[in-house]
């Protein structure tokens, strides 16, 4: 099988799709072609930004890297014009994760690119990464360790054929070690060491969680472990990955060499140089914490993964899905109930998508997973069990979901009930504000209707709107006979007036 050909779910459809990996050192894009069960890799573009090195004390970036990475973007965006919202993803992590939410550099890169961006968390980069491997690999049930050096962080999982068992993300990478202790361009033994204790540090607290693992092979994915590996292979210390015994000769020529302008090994690029001695020294870490003898290379990294995922959303399930249920089990939460408010959320909603332009693939997905676990912070307590459930799904480690994702689903959960918190979806991004905003709308109505909890089927009321006036209309005489009802909804008239909407019904 060619080198770029991975066998993937069966298909008929033949789509050509993009992954976008916005790294802390550098951007990535895969273009693939799906066709007949096939995953073949038509263009890969990559370009050594170093987003990293622009991050200042007060988390924004600075001008000059800004714009580095906005000529880049724009390039990538050249790219992928014509290619439907759909097709394309892009993820950003460790440099992006840590902006001010309202630093203006994410907007102008969605912009440059011509597509949004999905900032993820360190776990489910991890998720993303081990992913991509997997596919990259040839199958097999031994339990795997997969290590992946970023510009600011390190990933690492353990876990068997596609389904990784234990995820972490360490806060460290070979730009953010470069930068803390060869700043100045030196290489000395004691700088190498102290990089070394500080990347043994953020080792320290999960070390023995991953030993007891008991993984039988440990694979790397990243550029920096692939320059590594490049390196001793070309330099005759290791054939094939990456030894232990190799890295520490690595380590040795590069405190022999002294400063980083000097470092002349075989395979070095020029562009990998100002930042190869920090990932010497994670991946050194690393090594001795976890008691590695011998790391295999792969070629597949996150955006493989991303590819990956994007198909899986469309052709094997929605990993997101099964998170939801997961959260559902866990949080012991009334599945039957949810699922009946689910239901009418969805129904008001296709009432509501045209003109309120809900367009949007993934917004009833949000409205019928955040249907499901609006109750969830009842197993905290009843007491204002909304913010609850909207500090654990904005908090919690959500395989399948971004950032950006879990802050629409806790919006959503914690504007279910009670006063309309206009606050909370004011400090949403812009481009979805809105939306967020009349989604929590229809959810409302929904939770409300659905208040007394009776498996009796419900009428199936209309719902018209015309700006942020709602006219909800039920069968003749039904509100009548449920004067709860129609006291709630006279409530529930009050508390949207508050925030600037009118609600009708009869």
């Amino acid at each position: 099988m060619p080198e770029d050909v991975v066998q993937a779910a069966d298909v008929t459809a033949t789509r050509t799709v993009a992954a976008v990996d916005l790294g802390s050192n550098s951007f990535h894009m895969v273009v693939a072609r799906i066709d007949d069960g096939h995953v073949q890799i038509t263009d890969r573009l990559k370009e050594m930004v170093r987003l990293g090195e622009g991050l200042t004390e007060d988390h924004g970036i600075t001008p000059e890297v800004a714009e580095r990475a906005l000529a880049c973007l724009e390039r990538f965006g050249q790219r992928l014009r014509g290619f439907a919202p759909e097709d394309v993803r892009a993820v950003g992590t460790n440099t992006l994760r840590q902006l001010q939410p309202d630093d203006a550099f994410i907007r102008r890169a969605e912009s440059a690119l011509g597509h949004g961006i999905d900032v993820i968390a360190g776990r489910e980069e991890a998720r993303l990464i081990y992913l991509g491997v997997a596919y990259g690999l040839a199958s097999g049930g031994e339990r795997r360790l997969v290590v992946d050096i970023g510009g600011g962080s390190t990933e690492m999982i353990v876990g068997r054929a596609f389904s990784p068992r234990l995820r972490e993300s360490l806060h460290m990478g070979c730009v953010s070690m470069t930068r803390r202790h060869f700043a100045d361009g030196r290489i000395t033994a004691k700088a190498m060491q102290r990089a070394e204790l500080t990347g043994a540090l953020e080792v320290r607290p999960v070390r023995e969680l991953f030993r007891r693992t008991c993984w039988e092979r440990a694979v790397g994915s990243s550029g920096t472990i692939r320059a590594i590996a490049t390196v001793v292979r070309a330099e005759g210390w290791c054939e094939d990955g990456i030894s232990a015994e190799s890295l520490m000769r690595l380590r040795e020529a590069l405190i022999a060499a002294g400063r980083v302008a000097a470092l002349d090994l075989k395979g070095l690029s020029d562009e990998r140089r100002p930042v190869f001695a920090g990932g010497v020294a994670v991946l050194r870490s690393v090594f001795d914490s976890l008691g590695i003898a011998h790391m295999q290379v792969s070629d597949y990294a996150l955006r493989e993964g991303v590819l990956y995922e994007m198909m899986g959303r469309h052709q094997q399930g929605d990993v997101r899905e099964r998170t939801v249920a997961t959260l559902c089990r866990q949080f012991h939460v009334d599945q039957e109930h949810g699922r009946r408010v689910e239901a009418t959320a969805l129904s008001l909603y296709r009432q509501l998508a045209k003109p309120w332009s809900l367009d949007d693939l993934d917004y009833p997905r949000m409205l019928a997973w955040a249907a499901r676990v609006h109750e969830i912070g009842v197993m905290v307590a009843h007491s204002q069990y909304q913010k609850h459930g909207a500090y654990l799904l904005r908090n919690a480690d959500l395989p399948g979901f971004t950032r950006q994702e879990q802050t629409m689903l806790a919006a959503l959960v914690l504007g279910h009930r009670r006063k309309f918190p206009v606050q909370e979806f004011a400090a949403l991004p812009q481009a979805i504000r809105l939306a967020v905003r009349r989604l929590c709308v229809i959810l409302r109505l929904a939770v409300l209707l659905h208040r007394g909890r009776s498996v009796d089927s419900k009428p199936n009321p209309t719902l018209q709107v015309e700006g942020e006036n709602l006219t909800l209309s039920f069968p003749d005489d039904w509100l009548a006979g449920h004067p709860l009802t129609q006291l709630e909804l006279e409530q529930e008239a009050e508390r949207l007036a508050a925030a600037g909407m009118v609600l009708r019904f009869g």
